[in-house]
C-alpha cells in the first residue's frame, strides 16, 4: 500500500502533462486507487494466486489477458518503480521500454536487466517518492514534468462509505488514530507502549484516542484494545473508509505501514515510528511520511513513551 502511495505522484504529473495513465497493481491493493482521477487504465494483476498455481490453466488464462490488454493500451514507456523481478516482467509484458532503477538502487538487483534503460537516482532524491520522479523525469517525453511532488490521496477519502461516516457520527471529535499493526514484528512498536501513549491523551488532553486496524491487524488491535476503555471499536473499512476516518482524525501514529502513508498523502499529522534502519537505505527518511517529516522517530526503541507523546502534541499543533 505504501508503495502504491508513494507512486501517487508520477501519475499526477504525467495526467497533468497530458498523458494517459494506466497502471498495473496487486489485486489486494486494487482499491488504493478506486476514483483517482490521474489513472486512465487500471490492470490487476494477482502474482500471489499465481505463485501458488503457475502451471494451472487458470493463471495462464489469466496472465495472458493481463498481457493482451496491456499490449492493447499501447504504453510508449513503462516505469517500474518497485525495482522488483515480478515488476519488471509485467512492464515488459506491455511491450514498450521499460525504465527502472539501476541495480544498485533495486530491491532485487539482478531484474534490471529486464530494464531498457536503467535509471540512479540523484543524490538529492533521498525519499522514495523523490527517486520515483526521476523515473518519469527519465521518460524523455516532452512537458512531463515534476510539478507536484507529494502523494495526494484525497480522491479516496471523497468515495462513499457508509459504515465510516456511520462510526464518525458516533464519534467525539478530537480524535487520534493509533494503528499497531505491522506486517513484520521489527516494525512493532508493540501494544503496550501504544496503550501508554492512549492513556497519556487520555489523562492530559480531551483528544480521544481510537484504535485503527485493517486486515491481518485483528490480535494487535485487539490486544490495544484490551488495554485501554472501552470504546466504540473501528469498524473494519474498505480502503475509501479507512481514508474517510483518517482524514477526520486530529493525528495519525503508527510504524512503518500503509494507512500511515495514506495518513500523510490526506494531509494529516502524522508520527511515524521506526526502528533503527539498515545504514545503506536509511528507511526513516527514504520511507516515511513526505509531508510531516518532522514527526518521524528514527529508533523507537530507545525512545521513551513519554517523548512520542511530546512529539504527537508538537506534530498535532503545527
Amino acid at each position: 500500500m505504501g508503495d502504491v502511495i508513494h507512486t501517487l505522484p508520477v501519475a499526477a504529473n504525467a495526467r497533468a502533462a497530458g498523458a494517459a495513465v494506466g497502471w498495473v497493481i496487486e489485486r489486494g491493493f486494487a482499491g488504493v486507487l478506486l476514483g483517482n482521477p490521474d489513472v486512465e487504465s487500471l490492470f490487476v494483476a494477482d502474482t500471489q494466486a499465481w505463485r501458488r498455481r503457475p502451471l494451472a490453466a487458470e493463471t495462464l488464462l489469466e496472465a495472458r489477458g493481463l498481457r493482451d490488454r496491456l499490449r492493447a493500451f499501447a504504453p510508449d514507456r513503462v516505469l517500474d518503480a518497485q525495482g522488483l523481478w515480478k515488476t519488471a516482467i509485467l512492464a515488459r509484458a506491455a511491450g514498450a521500454p521499460v525504465i527502472g532503477f539501476a541495480r544498485e538502487a533495486r530491491r532485487e538487483p539482478l531484474s534490471a536487466i529486464l530494464c531498457a534503460q536503467a535509471v540512479a537516482p540523484p543524490p538529492d532524491a533521498v525519499h522514495v517518492v523523490d527517486q520515483n520522479l526521476a523515473l518519469l523525469a527519465a521518460t524523455g517525453i516532452a512537458g512531463i514534468a515534476a510539478g507536484s511532488r507529494a502523494p495526494d490521496a484525497s480522491y479516496l477519502a471523497n468515495l462513499p462509505s457508509p459504515e465510516a461516516d456511520a462510526f464518525l457520527a458516533s464519534q467525539k471529535r478530537p480524535f487520534v488514530l493509533l494503528h499497531p499493526g505491522a506486517t513484520r514484528p521489527e516494525k512493532a512498536w508493540g501494544e503496550e507502549r501504544f496503550a501508554h501513549l492512549a492513556r497519556a491523551f487520555i489523562r492530559d488532553t480531551d483528544v480521544s484516542p481510537v484504535v485503527s486496524w485493517g486486515p491481518g491487524d485483528e490480535r494487535r488491535a485487539e490486544r490495544l484494545r484490551a488495554l485501554l476503555p472501552r470504546r466504540p471499536p473501528l469498524p473494519l473499512l474498505s480502503f475509501a473508509g479507512m481514508a474517510r476516518v483518517i482524514r477526520e482524525s486530529a493525528l495519525f501514529v503508527a510504524g512503518d505501514t500503509g494507512p500511515l502513508h495514506l495518513a500523510d498523502a490526506l494531509g494529516v499529522p502524522t508520527v511515524a515510528l521506526f526502528g533503527q534502519s539498515d545504514p545503506t537505505r536509511n528507511d526513516a527518511v527514504r520511507n516515511g511520511p513526505y509531508r510531516f517529516r518532522e514527526g518521524v522517530v528514527a529508533d523507537m526503541r530507545g525512545v521513551s513513551d513519554e517523548a512520542v507523546f511530546q512529539l504527537a502534541m508538537r506534530t498535532m499543533k503545527s
